[in-house]
């Protein structure tokens, strides 16, 4: 059997992961601080007797999109906007330290500062705790203090913002985190309060793309028909000899 038919046979199905990337990034078009997932196709060859004269095509992710999104004034005060390469430090689902751009902020119950998505949001020293029943405020630097009743401004923690040095790798809950484990906070990181980041995904240029995708798997199943009918003629000439 001629190798055409597992070529396009990974050739269809490196395109479907493909899709499913791109449906991924569509779908999270208006998610704050969401990175645009990167996707790319790999050519190896065949290994085997005879001459390489086939390839197969491999779907890879290298990374993330790591531009900036747009970044819009919401006038919440709990709202911060990462500035440059700065990324705000939370607590992960299993206990790690990870790294996000979603600045949406909320306090819990027992005056815990937490993400909107429920992540605990650390601070130079740990977990911040606010003070019941005051407003809080953010500066450009991180600081996070509390006016109680008498109208007196506190400082209560500074966000941990760091600044990474070598791309970060997205986890599978959606978190950023450094390959050599925790990173240092950076004093000299900033962030634009009253002010959220978007994501940074072009729903044009993602439908163009995901246009292009199911295209070219019409192309790989074609591939596949045409083997099949070789296959049928070769069978019927063998046949009558």
């Amino acid at each position: 059997m001629d190798r055409m038919i597992y070529l396009s046979m990974s050739g269809a199905k490196a395109t479907m992961q493909r899709q499913d990337v791109l449906a991924n990034n569509l779908a999270n078009a208006s998610t704050v601080g969401f990175r645009a997932e990167l996707h790319a196709f790999r050519a190896v060859p065949v290994q085997g007797s005879g001459a390489s004269t086939r390839v197969y095509a491999l779907e890879s992710t290298p990374g993330h999109d790591s531009s900036p999104g747009v970044i819009t004034n919401t006038g919440r005060p709990l709202d911060v906007a990462m500035r440059g390469n700065a990324w705000l430090a939370v607590q992960g689902l299993d206990g790690t330290e990870a790294y996000t751009r979603a600045g949406s902020l909320e306090v819990s119950a027992d005056g815990t500062l937490m993400t909107h998505g429920g992540l605990t949001v650390m601070g130079d020293g740990g977990p911040i705790q606010v003070p019941a029943n005051s407003e809080v405020s953010i500066a450009g630097d991180g600081t996070v203090s509390a006016r109680g009743a008498n109208g007196r401004n506190t400082a209560v923690g500074r966000l941990k913002l760091v600044t990474p040095e070598e791309p970060l790798i997205r986890s599978e809950d959606g978190l950023f985190r450094a390959a050599d484990g925790d990173l240092p906070a950076d004093a000299t990181a900033r962030l634009q309060d009253g002010a959220l980041e978007g994501s940074n995904v072009s729903p044009v240029e993602t439908m163009v793309a995901m246009i292009a995708a199911a295209r070219q798997f019409e192309a790989q199943m074609k591939a596949l028909q045409t083997a099949e009918g070789n296959e049928k003629v070769a069978a019927q000439l063998l046949s009558m000899s």
